[in-house]
């Protein structure tokens, strides 16, 4: 059964940090793409970031410069470095994962295309 659990979410003022992590088991991990979708209250979810199996990377445009998607093969877990948090990136992140062939940017914008989902963290940032 494949399974994605995520941590590390929290409260923070605006201008600090969090690290979320991802760990994957299952055999999800041999996704072709692995991601981070956020949803806040009223909103649609959307794409954040994704990384592929090469380790490429894709970010939305809002949160390009000030977040980081990563993994680690090893443990079997992806990460987001989140810095320079602002209010607006107040939402549940959750992972997600895809396993076939497509453009990262294209599934980000797609939610639904994903095979894969955790339960997601809370992330609040105050100001």
């Amino acid at each position: 059964q494949v399974q994605l659990v995520e941590s590390g979410g929290g409260s923070v003022q605006a201008g600090g940090s969090l690290r979320l992590s991802c760990a994957a088991s299952g055999g999800t991990y041999s996704a072709h793409y692995m991601g981070w979708f956020r949803q806040a209250p009223g909103k649609e979810r959307e794409g954040v970031a994704a990384i592929d199996k090469d380790g490429s990377t894709t970010y939305a445009d809002s949160v390009k410069g000030r977040f980081t998607i990563s993994k680690d093969n090893a443990k079997n877990t992806l990460y987001l470095q989140m810095n320079s948090l602002k209010p607006e990136d107040t939402a549940m992140y959750y992972c997600a994962a895809r396993d076939a062939y497509a453009s990262m940017p294209w599934w980000l914008l797609r939610p639904y295309r994903s095979n894969a989902w955790g339960q997601g963290t809370q992330v609040t940032v105050s100001s």
